[in-house]
């Protein structure tokens, strides 16, 4: 393997099994991400996104098996121990999931669950932390920070919540944040919103991203480049506004003109509007 200074993440024939059958959710994928790029992965449910970055972060489930390489600033991921990569996750690889409830201890407020995050990856103190957590929590238009965050999880909205999770990113500052459908379970607005969170996530930190989504509209407004994936496998790879507007492959054109229906549908039904 060949290093490559300006590539934070590479990963090398990525395969993943399905231990009791064989099958295979991911079939010797390769790709690298670019320093302060962000990528996008797209495809279809089922098409081995989540479980492809679920080996980055090393959170394969224990009825999987994976084989490959996966480098993160040179350092093979897959070779470390349990305890290794515990320090690395969180502090340098941040994971933002879909149901962002999921990130919250339901019996804690905001405030003492974000405080235990960021006291788990730094070596600050409490009231340290509480200054930065505020400063990062104006940062993402956070509506009243100060009561919000003396709420508990089931009383904030998802599009708030998510707001909190890219806060805690501007606290911790990592080199690279995995964001696995941050999107999918918001409204339309609240989509838009976050994606601008994202945008100034990667201008201000200078951090590079790995956004899986398979919203078209989403990927084309935040990512630099894209790969797509079919079955575990990769169909096309390269630059976002190039693969967006003229897929080379059968699948990224099937994808493609499905999008463009949908939105012609949907400005007929409005009427025009």
């Amino acid at each position: 393997m060949i290093f490559d200074k300006d590539k934070i993440l590479i990963v090398d024939g990525l395969t993943v099994e399905y231990i009791k059958t064989g099958e295979k959710v991911v079939d010797d994928l390769s790709f690298s991400l670019k320093e302060h790029h962000c990528l996008a992965i797209v495809g279809e449910s089922g098409s081995g996104k989540s479980m492809t970055v679920k080996c980055i972060n090393q959170m394969l489930p224990s009825n999987f098996k994976n084989k490959g390489e996966i480098f993160y600033k040179g350092l093979n991921l897959m070779q470390l121990s349990k305890s290794d990569m515990k320090k690395i996750r969180g502090s340098e690889i941040f994971m933002i999931f879909q149901d962002a409830m999921s990130a919250f201890d339901p019996s804690l407020s905001i405030e003492k669950s974000c405080l235990q995050i960021l006291e788990e990856n730094t070596d600050k103190s409490e009231k340290d932390l509480l200054l930065i957590l505020q400063e990062s929590l104006k940062k993402v238009n956070l509506k009243n920070p100060d009561l919000t965050i003396k709420k508990y999880p089931h009383q904030l909205s998802g599009g708030m919540l998510q707001r909190i999770i890219i806060a805690l990113a501007f606290a911790l500052k990592p080199s690279l944040i995995i964001a696995d459908e941050p999107t999918t379970a918001l409204d339309t607005i609240t989509q838009f919103e976050i994606i601008e969170e994202f945008i100034k996530l990667k201008e201000n930190l200078n951090t590079s991203i790995v956004f899986i989504s398979h919203d078209l509209g989403v990927v084309k407004k935040i990512a630099d480049d894209v790969i797509l994936l079919k079955n575990g496998v990769l169909v096309e790879q390269g630059a976002a506004n190039q693969m967006l507007s003229a897929p080379k492959s059968e699948y990224g054109k099937y994808l493609i003109g499905n999008r463009h229906k949908m939105g012609e549908k949907y400005f007929e039904l409005m009427g025009g509007c």
